[in-house]
């Protein structure tokens, strides 16, 4: 550690403790513009044998329980560091060198865990449905969704998780360690939005290192410091890639990319079906390229919303498509209209009985049939000779001499018209 950073370090210590109540929150606002200063704190951090160690991490502490949102955020920022600290050093069992570490992250936790009037806090969460739009998906994007009597009953109902009450916690054990590191890991990406570069870069670094180490891809990754294995729990992986898929759209894509495959790398060794879960869908849902996403201004991640036009479907039956139906039903009435003037056929009845109702022989039946036979060939011959009505014609004519020729078949058969 140079001496720059040892004089920004013990200037910052000073200041704090002289400074009057009234400047508290103009001093907090301009705490996050020092980026010289952050940088030397992370320094501080990752060297546990470090004589400001403990006073950066007691300074750290009244910074959170001072109730100045911009100072709480302030700490929350080196919470990944520490994290990673206090497991590199649990790994190598020397507990001694971490007690200020340990001592800040029950402190925060202990914090956390209560409201201001010291009552335990109860964490809620709302899972949203999926017949909803959000801005995460469109329900006419995943599908047919069936409006069954359970569907509709579900409608309109939101599903609410909690989280809590949690134990107040006096030391950090191998049975509630990652409890507590879970639930300050949770702590921290409620607050992923405020949190600059250097912290979401470490976030996706202390990532990587903790699922690897004594891993054969640390030697890949060419990790050195920790070389046995880092116990890891489901939730806690969870929470790692909730921070990591926010780091992918915020200007860290080489290193959140390398985060994500480590994590998924871990998850499939431990056979967790959560973090894998996660990851894959995470990865799936990742664009071909890297995003270039400006690191300035409000962060965010970015999502693709289906046009609204496209939820209707072209044979959706709307007012329209019935309006255009009629239309339709109507011209085609019209030129059938059309075609039956411009053919002009009068079909001839065939009748079995006088118009007295008489019946008449076989013989007046057969004169009869032949008169009416030989006139309607006649007309057909006679309006065939309009070239503009010849292919008209043609299948009337095929009619006619069919029925004449059922006409014959059934007289000369039985000697009676049969139909």
């Amino acid at each position: 550690m140079l001496a720059v950073d040892t004089g920004l370090v013990e200037e910052w210590l000073s200041e704090f403790k002289t400074l009057p109540e009234a400047s508290i929150s103009s001093y907090a606002t301009n705490l996050k513009d020092k980026t010289a200063l952050i940088s030397s704190l992370y320094k501080v951090i990752q060297e546990p044998q470090s004589e400001l160690l403990e006073p950066v991490c007691h300074q750290l502490f009244e910074f959170y329980r001072s109730g100045e949102e911009q100072l709480l955020r302030f700490t929350l920022q080196f919470l990944p560091e520490l994290m990673w600290c206090y497991l590199a050093v649990s790994a190598s069992r020397d507990l001694q060198s971490s007690g200020c570490i340990e001592a800040l992250l029950l402190g925060v936790y202990n914090l956390e865990i209560v409201d201001k009037e010291g009552h335990s806090k109860v964490l809620s969460f709302t899972i949203p449905s999926l017949s909803k739009p959000s801005v995460y998906h469109e329900p006419s994007s995943i599908g047919s969704m069936a409006l069954t009597e359970g569907a509709l009953s579900q409608h309109g109902l939101s599903r609410v998780v909690y989280s809590g009450p949690h134990p107040q916690r006096e030391m950090l054990t191998a049975q509630n360690r990652f409890e507590v590191l879970t639930f300050l890991l949770l702590c921290y990406n409620a607050a992923l939005s405020y949190m600059p570069a250097i912290s979401l870069q470490s976030l996706c670094q202390i990532c990587s290192r903790i699922c690897v180490c004594g891993y054969p891809r640390q030697q890949v990754r060419k990790y050195k410091g920790v070389n046995s294995r880092i116990p890891v729990s489901s939730e806690f992986m969870v929470q790692m890639l909730t921070g990591i898929y926010y780091a992918f759209y915020n200007g860290e894509w080489d290193l959140a990319r390398k985060a994500m495959d480590d994590v998924l790398y871990r998850a499939q060794l431990e056979l967790y079906p959560e973090p894998l879960l996660v990851a894959n869908a995470i990865k799936a849902s990742l664009p071909q390229g890297a995003m270039k996403s400006s690191k300035e201004g409000t962060k965010c991640i970015q999502v693709e919303i289906t046009p609204t036009s496209s939820r209707i479907s072209r044979n959706a039956v709307t007012s329209m498509s019935i309006r255009g139906h009629r239309w339709k039903r109507h011209e085609q009435a019209e030129n059938g209209n059309d075609a039956t003037e411009m053919g002009n056929f009068v079909i001839p009845e065939i009748s079995v009985t006088n118009v007295s109702g008489e019946k008449t022989g076989n013989g007046e039946k057969s004169r009869a049939l032949a008169e009416n036979d030989a006139q309607h060939i006649q007309g057909v011959q006679e309006t065939a000779t309009d070239p503009r009505t010849d292919s008209k014609c043609m299948p009337e004519i095929r009619r006619q001499k069919s029925v004449r020729k059922m006409m014959e078949d059934g007289i000369n058969s039985s000697g009676r018209v049969q139909f």
